[in-house]
């Protein structure tokens, strides 16, 4: 199908995004790499009036090395992420994350902050940034306010973004459990997108964090294999119960029942890996 009629703008800087979304309201769309958005634009599940496209604001496209985390710009797209080495140093999990996402061309036009606004349950992304404990940098015309990404995602296509506001950034801590991380996935062999993934990051002797898309809704850390872990459990031990606290998906890919064993799998698939 072909989407409807809408006006298209192309601010210059963030300031002109966010004064265009506080006076268009929810009569208007984010596109930078368009992958998540213009699939539900030609099946008219999703008709904004207008495009505001950010892909040629520099500030949105940066990879910042801090001295305590790495700022990921919003409109970074996963190639570049695959590429940096600052990541791969200090979060491999990411680097491997991005280098898995679709093929050549969604990778060299997908970026980053569409992908978490988005918040498909199947996407790469959600585990990834839940495992590495990282923060959403989100603004509007009333200032900046950063997320805890253990409160970003709120269920299947939700997140803690408001209408008006803009995602300009994702940090990531330099700790030493993102330093020996990991991502592994299930895929479906069309999309690549994840029939299961898990993402796990562990200081040995120290935190340990576990998440998983495409299993149920909304990604979710599980912090029973976490606290076992930490603990001193062995892998096998750990994953007995995986996903035992959420409802987990059914669908044409997979049943709830293999998806839930699929996940023990892959959980200690990537506990391999780390530990």
């Amino acid at each position: 199908m072909i989407p409807p009629q809408v006006a298209y703008r192309k601010p210059n800087n963030i300031n002109e995004v966010l004064s265009l979304l506080h006076d268009l309201g929810d009569d208007c769309k984010i596109i930078a790499g368009g992958h998540s958005l213009i699939p539900v634009m030609k099946l008219r599940l999703n008709d904004p009036e207008n495009l505001i496209d950010i892909t040629g604001i520099p500030e949105l496209k940066e990879i910042r090395d801090n001295e305590k985390s790495i700022t990921i710009g919003a409109c970074a797209t996963h190639a570049e992420i695959a590429r940096n080495e600052v990541l791969r140093q200090h979060a491999p999990m990411i680097t491997t994350a991005a280098s898995m996402i679709g093929d050549i061309a969604v990778r060299n036009f997908g970026t980053i902050g569409g992908s978490i606004a988005h918040a498909d349950p199947a996407a790469d992304w959600p585990a990834v940034l839940l495992a590495a404990n990282a923060s959403i940098v989100i603004k509007s015309t009333d200032g900046q306010r950063e997320v805890d990404i253990d409160q970003f995602f709120q269920g299947m296509f939700t997140t803690a973004v408001q209408e008006s506001e803009l995602i300009t950034a994702i940090r990531i801590p330099k700790t030493a459990f993102n330093a020996n991380s990991t991502y592994v996935k299930f895929s479906q062999p069309a999309s690549r997108f994840a029939i299961v993934g898990c993402a796990a990051a562990v200081e040995k002797g120290g935190e340990a964090r576990v998440a998983f898309n495409g299993v149920s809704a909304t990604p979710f850390r599980d912090t029973a294999i976490e606290k076992a872990i930490m603990a001193g459990a062995d892998i096998e031990t750990a994953t007995a119960n995986t996903a035992d606290a959420v409802s987990v998906m059914s669908d044409h890919f997979a049943q709830s029942a293999y998806r839930k064993h699929l996940a023990a799998v892959y959980a200690r698939k990537a506990l391999s890996a780390v530990l």
